[in-house]
């Protein structure tokens, strides 16, 4: 083959001036981005189980939502995580044509379908679903060079003032912020529990029952008469917001009249809320927290 070209060196200059014309043409029609989508679209359902182990979250959570993922158009693959801290993570993977917002769409069409076989805590904590990648875009440590605000004061302000305006910078996916925060903490005494023939349900429901938001209705409701001149809702019961309140929820009565209230089977306080990451110290070896971006798919 290279002989023929050789003797025919004319019609070698040829087909090359034809091949860098034809590639001239091609740059001018080729589509060009400062930023062209590399990665693979995926969508992460998050959801929390308090309470449950990494086993019971992996059997009862995880297992059913990945089980309702299938048959979900162009899915490559998906990879999940349960931890002891009560989470669950499913990520699912995209071919790189798939349009992003339709496979959110069909993720949470799949997920409800599975909802209702969820456990009833996993339900009233609800399931998230999220476009973005796994990794993080950047991290950024908030601190108190003079040590007057605590772990807690820091992560609450970063909830409260920084969380909500970084979420909607164009290109963020998600924020996550490493830290504890401030918990209303009940530590039971299993010797007092036994001795009032009580088990740890009974008080997590006595808990739930009490500590709500009640209203029994308005004053001057509609339909008003021409005489009313005020309207006003009444609120039974509130949320419990102090410590004191906590330590008076009745847990049962016995028959004798004789009432058991939560400060006589447990130590009720406010504390800092044990995270699940290593906590990010600075230069000034103040305690501080890590504030995490992922960016969109």
């Amino acid at each position: 083959m290279s002989s023929f070209f050789l003797n025919r060196p004319i019609f070698a200059w040829a087909i090359t001036i034809v091949i860098m014309l034809a590639g001239i043409t091609s740059i001018m029609s080729l589509p060009v981005a400062q930023y062209p989508t590399i990665a693979p679209p995926a969508i992460t359902i998050s959801a929390s189980y308090p309470g449950a182990s990494a086993k019971t979250i992996e059997d009862s959570v995880t297992q059913v939502i990945e089980q309702s993922m299938t048959g979900l158009d162009n899915l490559l693959y998906m990879s999940s995580s349960s931890s002891s801290s009560g989470s669950a993570s499913i990520t699912l993977t995209f071919s790189a044509d798939t349009d992003p917002d339709i496979a959110q769409v069909q993720v949470q069409n799949s997920l409800q379908q599975a909802s209702s076989r969820l456990p009833t805590a996993v339900q009233n904590q609800g399931t998230t679903v999220k476009k973005s990648t796994s990794g993080f875009m950047s991290v950024t440590n908030l601190y108190s060079p003079d040590g007057t605000m605590s772990t807690a004061d820091i992560q609450d302000y970063a909830n409260s003032s920084i969380k909500d305006i970084i979420s909607r910078v164009n290109g963020v996916g998600s924020v996550t912020i490493f830290g504890a925060s401030y918990a209303m903490r009940i530590w039971l005494d299993p010797a007092k529990l036994n001795s009032y023939n009580l088990t740890p349900v009974d008080i997590s429901a006595a808990v739930s029952v009490q500590n709500s938001q009640v209203t029994v209705g308005q004053l001057g409701g509609v339909p008003a008469t021409d005489t009313q001149l005020i309207n006003a809702t009444i609120t039974a019961q509130s949320l419990l917001t102090t410590v004191d309140e906590f330590k008076n929820i009745l847990i049962k009565v016995d028959e004798d009249g004789s009432k058991v209230r939560l400060n006589d089977v447990a130590r009720v306080e406010l504390a800092s809320e044990d995270s699940s990451v290593i906590p990010v110290f600075n230069g000034y070896g103040s305690s501080g927290i890590a504030i995490t971006l992922a960016s969109e798919s």
